[in-house]
């Protein structure tokens, strides 16, 4: 048992596996197979001591005597296994020269056969040329200069044939007049063949005999030079070509004759004949009809032994193989065709050929020219196995401890799997359950906020609500982060395309981060731009590119202790003018005056951006009528990466440093988390970062394009500025005094968005050359806090030369703690401080209260949409079904406020009931999760109700009447649930619901549902 089980570890690691084995199969063929399973079978047996085996080895019992009587049978055993390997690989040796034995001769006969068919398919085209212009023309177009002349141009098509001739059918009754018209006498051919084989030089036609009378005859007429002494020799009168004659004409086939010994050359070959007919013959004449329609006969010569000699010499090259070839027709006395007869018993092969001839059979043997070489593999193999086994045994006894300790290091390593994937499983139920506990009270205060923001409150009120709002969304965000990994990793993670505006969004995480920044000390140097060409709305997925953004902002914020942080959005197509809004790293032209990591290096790698165009111009493609490709550059002064951490900046998990996560936080998947979320919008994302100095992280990412109802969906975001505010300020014109000019032209850009022109100048001597000069219409002049501050005196020269002209003066600053002092020198005109960063909202709100404009519609949100809202929802019966109160209490609120009549149901089937026709209601909101029984399966069974109603008031079975008059029933039904996903919404059209609005709750979202319905329904 131990000595099976030996051989079954050997032969599974070194033998089966190795090249041996798998030589020993590929070459045995079927025995070679047998024995590998053989071998596998002892491998079996032997596996099942294996574990005995490794505690008896591994404890030491087995004594001294018995190790050395296992190595000595280790060895004969070997030995044995050796010279039987030996034998088999020899007698493999010898299968295998004889497959090559039989691979060369099948090639020579294929092709010599090949060559043979070319031949007579020539002839026999050749037969029906002389059928139609000999036979069918008269006079004959065709004589003896002709057709000696056209066959000897064509012997290439008939690389056999060593000649071609042609015999015409002659009755006796024409003989004297075919003789008179020929000029010659037809000749016997047998005195030839009964005498001796005359040699070339010896033969004479003028001496053969004539013909006997004989019924026919068979005289040939035409003749290829080769064999020109042919002519007028009756092939009848031949007893090989008389044979051949008669069996071509009955069977309508190509016949071969015997081998003989062709005239005056002495040469041995056989002729090839055809029958020419007077007119074509169907497939089924009999032999009789082929006979009376016979006209002659074409007849091909083949020179055996010099053709076949030539052909297989190209054919054999340098193989060392004897050919023979014979007909054996007659099996017990074949006629050698090519060769020399020698049996000397060593190895050979047969091959059929054929001619096209049933009748005649042929073959052709092959063998080697020298005997086989000594098996030099089967030497060298089988006492290198010998060797080896000698070694395997030496090193054995160290292997199988080396295995067994390699095993149980195994069993512990899976066992410390299974409690790692435990522990996982219970991390994700874990991290499920707190998020989902989390967000259900986040979507009530997210919900009261909505709310609390559609009430009447001024724009400082708005921007803090909505900074609240955003926060909590953020949060939220936050707690989502871990499961999105999840979904990453599991490929779940999905998009939406709805239409939103770039610029709000990013007003939000601008408005998120300003109080960070401000504790900071650099809240002032926080500032956004965004390309004028960038569309306001597009299509695309807002929750994800704001979590790309907050991400991105958030490293910034927190690695960023002084300095400046500064977002820019453009076009793709715009990077050739980048430098108009990104400084260039080697000055100090940029929004803190700090230096900066040069932010082309951050996407000069993307693929996206590596086309080049003619004249290997760089192209850009970034908007088409479809699709819009925006480019996204976060840049910051802040500590910067180390090179040697930035290869795993990506990388889920992983912080820069060990220390990095005690001292500024994070979880470190927000960057990976950013770049699959890049990925999934068709874009890229890249970095460039120097210590010390900063990062700049960009990113593309494709929208949709917005191009129907465009201006629509502008007056329906609540983040747009309203139009009545804009107007306000329209055709005023701005002074802004800020020396440096990328922060001038963010400035430029807020006051835009507000319909306000601006001129810029860098310092207030420029600007007061302005009001020198006698320019007017300068409405406003808003001053950067540095130029304020650098000079007092000119300062003060400004302001009162600024009294005469009355514009408005502003400070732009980060508190207003910082310009008190100056303000305080000039109080007769004290600057109104602006506080940053700047965002279109507060500043359109400090911009009215200096200038005293208080416009009604700043103060609401939206006013103007509400009232037609309040006039479509007034009245209306809205059922909303959820099992959570502050859902409830949402919901209800959003729509009580347009004037909406709202019931709630807190479970389907308490819903089932309230709906049963005959209700008042005009819409429903279902949330999917419930216990007992969830939104989905109350809305089937609602939609059956309503179903089986419509149908019985369809056939008459009721009236109308008791149910409100309405013959169709079909109560809209909305659901509410927080998967924005492709597949939730497949499952609301699945289960025939009208729509869905998704959690956390926005009263817009809600009433504009709600609206669409109704306005159907009143159509």
């Amino acid at each position: 048992m131990l000595c099976c089980w030996i051989l079954s570890e050997i032969s599974m690691n070194r033998f089966i596996n190795g090249v041996v084995m798998e030589k020993i199969a590929f070459i045995g063929g079927d025995r070679g197979k047998r024995w590998v399973k053989w071998w596998e079978s002892i491998s079996g047996k032997g596996l099942k001591i294996q574990h005995h085996y490794y505690q008896y080895l591994g404890s030491k019992k087995i004594r001294k005597t018995w190790w050395r009587k296992f190595l000595l049978a280790w060895v004969v055993g070997w030995i044995l296994v050796s010279m039987w390997i030996f034998w088999y690989m020899k007698s493999q040796a010898f299968e295998k020269r004889k497959e090559a034995l039989t691979s060369m001769c099948d090639e020579r006969a294929r092709m010599l056969q090949d060559q043979f068919n070319v031949s007579m398919n020539h002839i026999q085209a050749l037969s029906i040329l002389i059928a139609t212009f000999h036979h069918s023309k008269s006079p004959s177009a065709i004589d003896q200069a002709t057709f000696a002349r056209y066959t000897g141009r064509t012997t290439f098509e008939r690389p056999l044939t060593s000649g071609v001739a042609y015999a015409v059918r002659v009755l006796h009754s024409e003989r004297e007049y075919f003789e008179r018209q020929q000029g010659w006498t037809i000749k016997r051919m047998d005195t030839i063949e009964q005498t001796s084989v005359q040699e070339e030089e010896d033969y004479a036609s003028e001496k053969l005999e004539p013909s006997h009378v004989e019924e026919e005859y068979a005289p040939v007429i035409f003749a290829q030079d080769t064999i020109a002494h042919v002519i007028s020799l009756d092939m009848l009168s031949g007893k090989e070509d008389r044979e051949n004659v008669l069996r071509a004409r009955a069977s309508g086939k190509g016949v071969l004759t015997a081998p003989f010994r062709l005239i005056k050359s002495n040469r041995l070959g056989v002729i090839l004949t055809f029958a020419i007919y007077k007119y074509e013959l169907p497939s089924n004449a009999t032999p009789k009809e082929r006979i009376q329609a016979t006209d002659g006969y074409l007849g091909g010569v083949f020179d055996i032994e010099s053709l076949v000699e030539k052909l297989l010499h190209q054919l054999a090259s340098k193989q060392t193989i004897l050919v023979n070839v014979y007909d054996t027709t007659n099996a017990s006395h074949p006629i050698s065709m090519y060769g020399t007869n020698v049996t000397d018993g060593r190895m050979y092969r047969s091959s059929m050929l054929n001619f096209g001839d049933p009748f005649r059979k042929h073959e052709m043997y092959c063998r080697f020219k020298q005997k086989p070489p000594l098996p030099w593999l089967a030497i060298t193999t089988s006492i290198g196995i010998l060797v080896i086994a000698l070694l395997v045994g030496h090193i054995f006894h160290a292997t199988v401890k080396r295995i067994a300790k390699v095993e149980e290091d195994f069993r512990a390593m899976e066992r410390l799997k299974k409690q790692a994937e435990v522990a996982d499983v219970a991390k994700s139920q874990f991290l499920a359950t707190v998020s989902h506990e989390i967000r259900t009270p986040m979507n009530g205060v997210l919900g009261m906020l909505q709310m609390l923001m559609d009430t009447e409150l001024d724009i400082t009120q708005q921007d803090y609500v909505r900074t609240a709002q955003a926060s909590g969304k953020a949060l939220v965000s936050l707690i989502n982060e871990v499961l999105d990994q999840a979904r990453i990793e599991s490929g779940k993670l999905e998009l939406v395309a709805v239409r939103f505006d770039l610029r709000a969004i990013l007003d939000d995480v601008l408005s998120l981060f300003s109080g960070k920044s401000q504790k900071k000390g650099i809240e002032e140097q926080l500032a956004v731009y965004i390309s004028d060409r960038v569309p306001e709305i597009v299509i695309g997925d807002p929750g994800r590119f704001r979590q790309i953004i907050t991400n991105l902002m958030g490293n910034s914020i927190k690695f960023t202790e002084k300095g400046h942080i500064f977002m820019t959005v453009h076009l793709v197509e715009e990077l050739k003018s980048f430098t108009e809004v990104e400084a260039d790293s080697s000055c100090n032209d940029t929004l803190s005056g700090f230096r900066v990591a040069d932010g082309r290096r951050s996407w000069m790698g993307f693929k996206t951006l590596s086309q080049e165009g003619p004249n290997g111009a760089q192209t850009f493609s970034s908007i088409s009528s479809d699709h819009i490709n925006l480019i996204v550059s976060v840049e910051d002064t802040g500590l910067g990466i180390p090179l040697e951490d930035q290869s795993r900046v990506f990388t889920p998990f992983m912080q820069v440093r060990p220390s990095i996560s005690r001292t500024h936080g994070g979880t470190g998947i927000g960057l990976s988390i950013s770049k699959y979320l890049v990925g999934f919008m068709k874009g890229e994302i890249g970095f460039v970062s120097e210590p010390h100095i900063g990062s700049t992280f960009t990113f593309t990412v494709v929208f949709a394009n917005d191009n129907s109802n465009l201006s629509k969906y502008k007056n329906q975001k609540s983040h747009k500025l309203s139009e009545s505010v804009c107007s306000e300020f329209q055709g005023m014109t701005a002074l802004v005094v800020d020396p440096r000019s990328v922060r001038a032209k963010v400035t430029r850009y807020h006051l835009q968005r507000l319909d306000i022109n601006s001129e810029l100048v860098a310092d207030l001597n420029e600007a007061l050359s302005c009001f020198t000069n006698g320019k007017t219409g300068i409405n406003m002049v808003l001053i950067e806090k540095e130029a304020w501050e650098k000079d007092p005196a000119q300062t003060d020269l400004f302001v009162s030369n600024l009294q005469s002209n009355s514009p408005k003066l502003f400070l732009l600053a980060n508190s207003v703690v910082s310009t008190k002092t100056n303000a305080s020198k000039c109080a007769a005109t004290a600057p109104t401080v602006i506080m940053k960063p700047l965002r279109a909202s507060m500043l359109a709100a400090s911009l009215q209260r200096a200038m005293g404009i208080a416009h009604k519609g700043f103060y609401g949100n939206g006013r103007h949409s509400l009232q037609s809202l309040e006039n479509l929802l007034l009245g209306k019966q809205i059922l909303v079904v959820d099992d959570n109160k502050v859902n409830l209490k949402v919901a209800a609120g959003a729509l009580k406020k347009y004037g909406a009549k709202v019931e709630c149901a807190e479970s389907g089937e308490k819903a089932i009931s309230m709906l049963k026709p005959p209700h008042h209601f005009d819409a429903c909101f279902m949330d999917i999760q419930m216990p007992e029984m969830d939104g989905f399966e109350a809305t089937r069974r609602i939609r059956e109700m309503e179903r089986d109603l419509n149908n019985r008031i369809q056939q008459g079975e009721i009236s109308t009447e008791a149910y409100g008059n309405i013959s169709n029933w079909h109560v809209p039904i909305l659901a509410m649930t927080a998967d924005v996903i492709q597949a939730t919404y497949e499952e609301c059209v699945k289960y025939e619901m009208d729509g869905y609005v998704s959690k956390p709750f926005e009263g817009e979202q809600l009433y504009q549902e709600v609206a669409r319905f109704l306005k159907e329904h009143n159509q």
